[in-house]
């Protein structure tokens, strides 16, 4: 007699799992899988919020929309995309943070009201980033433009001042500097767009540290 082999039963990683899946198994209790929800979609849930507060701010408005989208999770249809609804929270909860921003009173002491003037090294790199972006777009102008595009906005130059150095009459130095701007935005547009996708990156360690605090929340209070 020939004994039927077991059935093989293929587990299926949580990972791999669309996100209404994993939002239904997290209704039905395993709140631990929401942790693949943040993951998924940190990037995108900073970038909405970053839109809307400062740097400062971005952390706390995320870790709040993950707990008021956890909390709400049964208000979910799934004919929308949990990303949409979730980036629908994280917009209104910053926009939220920003409307109870409350005004310097009278008496407050300014300097708790002034931001170091010092940028953090990721503004420093995007401010070094854009700067070659310009010189590269300003170098890729015509020569006649270019010279008009220098001393006018560069060097800061009148257009009398501009027409005077390069032999030219002022209605010449507008007409060329209206041009040579056109093209700059062309240009300069062409080329943020090709690095745009890599700006305002959510790196690992602060994905770890916002993921971490918002999983405490929903095991000790939820």
């Amino acid at each position: 007699m020939t004994i039927p082999a077991p059935e093989s039963t293929t587990v299926v990683p949580a990972s791999t799992l669309s996100d209404a899946d994993i939002v239904k198994r997290v209704r039905e209790g395993d709140r631990a899988l929401f942790e693949i929800l943040m993951r998924r979609h940190n990037q995108r849930i900073y970038r909405a919020a970053r839109a809307v507060v400062s740097e400062n701010e971005v952390e706390d408005v995320m870790q709040q929309a993950y707990i008021n989208a956890f909390t709400h999770l049964n208000q979910f249809q799934e004919r929308a995309q949990f990303s949409t609804w979730l980036t629908r929270i994280a917009l209104n909860e910053a926009f939220s943070r920003r409307r109870k921003a409350r005004p310097v009173e009278d008496g407050e002491e300014i300097m708790d009201t002034i931001t170091s003037p010092q940028p953090d090294p990721e503004r420093q790199a995007y401010t070094e980033e854009l700067r070659h972006v310009l010189e590269e777009a300003v170098d890729a102008l015509p020569e006649t433009y270019r010279a008009v595009f220098m001393l006018r906005d560069v060097e800061g130059l009148s257009t009398q001042e501009t027409g005077d150095g390069l032999g030219l009459g002022e209605e010449a130095v507008k007409t060329r500097l209206h041009r040579a701007r056109a093209m700059m935005r062309r240009e300069v547009t062409a080329r943020i767009g090709e690095v745009a996708n890599g700006t305002f990156q959510f790196h690992a360690p602060r994905c770890d540290r916002v993921v971490a605090a918002v999983m405490a929340r929903i095991n000790q209070s939820l």
